[in-house]
């Protein structure tokens, strides 16, 4: 999962100066159609994340992770070949049929008897992950500064080519096969669509920034020649952030209840999200922002802890799902806003997402996850 996560971030933090690289259409034009390439990909994995959770739990997690990893190298390829926003569009979204890798690591976690070491598992799956966003950002802008927008695409690719081959050929294949016991019942939807519903809430609060960076940083009066790699710095601190907030998810779960973890750490994030209004530079901007991510990334791994042992893999690919949707609301929102009104209504907009998640994150609390 860190190569996976590695590589996605080393392509992902440069995609939007790309994108203005390339177009041909106007300033407001180039935004919307930021927004859309980059939200096109997790929306398409949206929709077939289930699926693949659904093969997953009938068969070989790992032969369908290889496949899938080799697949998005293709992709990133392709991402690296396109002359047209069209084509680049058309290349995310065969990536996205294909974005579901995360899907069958959290089904594989799942399949130990022991709920500890499921936490411990999905612990270690969503560090990874944030490792990998940690310091692809920072790699990847330095990488896409240096040798050029389509030749970091390209590393990106051969980056996801060993990592299939990787867990293909070195990876144990004890979790292969079809799972057994509760993942054959019918896990109580009610629970699993109010986590699902948190995990969009706070992932989007997540996602926003990248589609919208080289606007913000100019707002914030840094030097368009500098763009790129201060953009690489703001992205690298959010992701130590997201990092150190999922190390110490567990830890505040034992000393706090659920009921009243989640509800706070959301208010957090909103408030901190909607203080972003108020920095006039970059250093005030990402000190708020590193705030912001440290308070909202304990909720995804908290959330998946409650239903990876319980729930089967259709329900952990509809959660997953909802942290990948994330990924098009937030960046289509920000977008969206910030092409036709002042970035205080963007910031206010997702504090109020956040904000709508706490009902949702005390009934989580007070309900037991189980099956019916």
């Amino acid at each position: 999962m860190f190569f996976g996560s590695f590589s996605w971030s080393f392509v992902y933090i440069s995609l939007p100066f790309h994108i203005q690289r390339i177009s041909t259409w106007d300033a407001a034009g180039t935004l919307t159609w930021t927004g859309w390439i980059m939200g096109i990909t997790p929306l398409a994995t949206v929709v077939t994340a289930p699926l693949w959770g659904r093969w997953a739990e009938r068969g070989s997690p790992r032969t369908l992770y290889a496949v899938v990893q080799v697949a998005q190298g293709l992709a990133f390829l392709g991402t690296a070949a396109a002359r047209t926003l069209i084509e680049l569009f058309l290349c995310r979204v065969v990536l996205g049929v294909t974005g579901a890798a995360s899907t069958f690591a959290f089904v594989s976690a799942g399949r130990s008897d022991d709920p500890r070491d499921v936490r411990r598992q999905v612990a270690a799956i969503q560090s990874g992950m944030t490792i990998g966003q940690v310091i692809g950002p920072l790699v990847g802008a330095i990488a896409a500064a240096r040798l050029g927008f389509r030749a970091s695409f390209v590393v990106g690719a051969g980056i996801l080519f060993g990592c299939g081959a990787l867990v293909r050929w070195g990876v144990p294949d004890s979790a292969d096969g079809p799972a057994s016991g509760s993942s054959a019942s019918r896990p109580d939807w009610g629970g699993v669509l109010a986590v699902a519903g948190i995990v969009l809430g706070g992932s989007t609060q997540i996602f926003f920034l990248t589609s919208i960076l080289p606007q913000v940083l100019h707002d914030l009066g840094v030097a368009d020649d500098r763009t790129l790699e201060v953009g690489g710095l703001v992205i690298f601190a959010s992701a130590v952030a997201a990092a150190l907030g999922s190390v110490l998810a567990s830890r505040l779960a034992d000393l706090v209840p659920e009921r009243r973890l989640l509800p706070g750490l959301l208010v957090l994030s909103s408030l901190s999200v909607a203080a972003l209004a108020l920095a006039h530079n970059v250093w005030v901007y990402g000190a708020l922002r590193f705030l912001q991510v440290l308070c909202v990334a304990p909720v995804f791994p908290l959330a998946v802890a409650r239903i990876a042992q319980a729930a089967g893999g259709v329900a952990i690919g509809v959660v997953n799902s909802a942290r990948i949707g994330a990924a098009f609301v937030g960046p289509v929102i920000a977008t969206t806003l910030l092409a036709w009104s002042a970035p205080t209504a963007l910031y206010a907009a997702l504090a109020l997402v956040g904000v709508a998640c706490v009902p949702l994150a005390r009934a989580a609390g007070q309900r037991p996850m189980g099956y019916r």
